[in-house]
């Protein structure tokens, strides 16, 4: 059973944890401790004891975790033992490149559908995904009791789109448009900014580049 109480900075750790730990099972290695884990992932150890115990008691003096029993733990924990179906709306590059993922099956995401208004896609299939025009999504997330939508369209259609999602029955939204969604209650939007991420990136690479500078200076 997922614990609600668990921040969203833990749940963000938490894949990358099941990654590394899968890594380290394919060595035949049997028991893990957190200490070897925060060393591993370059960690605070009590962040990663926190972060394990939010998912796990299975941890002992000595003997750490059993590996496939952690394993088992944080994949139900993240809901990776079962699938959600989703739809995605925006049939475009990004769109296409989502859709046409194999990796989301190891998270328990498969998109079942996309949508959009192009007509130069609507119709055809993304890596066998049918591309169904918007006016068909409230059928299609009737009929597979679709609760995840996926927004890889142009800002300026963002909102819209999002209305769209939330009257056909969508209670959580993986936002890829660089624009804030208003949503009512009850509804989650994730917003994946990339223009913050590009942002982020090019700041830390003009500040290690400034150190490098001031480091030859000072020689």
């Amino acid at each position: 059973m997922r614990n609600h109480s668990v921040s969203k900075q833990t749940i963000r750790r938490l894949p990358t944890y099941l990654s590394f730990l899968k890594d380290v099972q394919k060595k035949n290695i049997k028991n893990i401790s957190a200490v070897t884990i925060a060393e591993a992932m370059k960690l605070n150890e009590v962040q990663v004891r926190k972060d394990l115990a939010s998912v796990s008691k299975g941890g002992k003096p000595k003997i750490g975790y059993v590996i496939d029993s952690l394993i088992t733990e944080l994949e139900n924990f993240l809901g990776y033992d079962t699938t959600d179906y989703a739809v995605l709306v925006g049939a475009g590059n990004l769109g296409s490149a989502l859709t046409g993922y194999k990796g989301f099956d190891e998270f328990g995401l498969e998109i079942i559908a996309a949508f959009d208004n192009c007509e130069d896609v609507v119709g055809k299939e993304i890596r066998g995904k049918p591309v169904y025009p918007i006016s068909k999504l409230p059928e299609v997330c009737r009929e597979h009791d679709i609760k995840i939508g996926i927004i890889t369209v142009p800002g300026a259609a963002a909102q819209e789109v999002c209305d769209e999602l939330i009257n056909a029955g969508i209670k959580a939204i993986w936002n890829f448009a660089s624009v804030h969604l208003s949503v009512p209650e009850g509804v989650l939007v994730q917003n994946e900014n990339m223009a913050y991420s590009l942002a982020a990136l090019s700041l830390h690479l003009a500040e290690q580049m400034q150190k490098i500078e001031e480091e030859k200076k000072e020689k």
